[in-house]
C-alpha cells in the first residue's frame, strides 16, 4: 500500500484533469438549465415552477432515496471521472 504522502501526490497529479471533467459537467448542465428558462429582456431567466420544484426536491433528497432514474443519472456523471482515476492506478500500481 502506498504511503499517505504518495497517495496525496498521486491525487494531486490528476486534480486538473478531474477539474476539467467537472467544468465540462457543469457547463453541460448550465446549457441545459438555460435552455429550460425563458430569457427576459434584461438577460435574466425565468425557470418553470415544475422544474424548480423537482430540483429543490432532488437537492433535499439523500442519494439513497432518489429514484432509480435519478441515481442512474448521477452514476452516469461519475463514470466520466473513472477513466482518469483508472489511469492514475495504472501509472502508480
Amino acid at each position: 500500500m502506498p504511503s499517505p504522502d504518495a497517495v496525496e501526490k498521486a491525487l494531486e497529479s490528476i486534480l486538473d484533469d478531474l477539474a476539467a471533467i467537472e467544468h465540462e459537467r457543469w457547463s453541460t448542465w448550465q446549457v441545459y438549465l438555460h435552455s429550460q428558462g425563458t430569457r427576459q429582456p434584461d438577460g435574466s431567466l425565468i425557470l418553470p415552477a415544475s422544474l424548480v420544484a423537482r430540483w429543490e426536491r432532488q437537492i433535499q433528497t439523500p442519494y439513497e432515496r432518489l429514484t432509480d432514474t435519478e441515481k442512474q443519472s448521477d452514476r452516469d456523471q461519475v463514470r466520466k471521472y473513472l477513466p482518469t482515476i483508472q489511469n492514475l492506478f495504472e501509472r502508480n500500481p
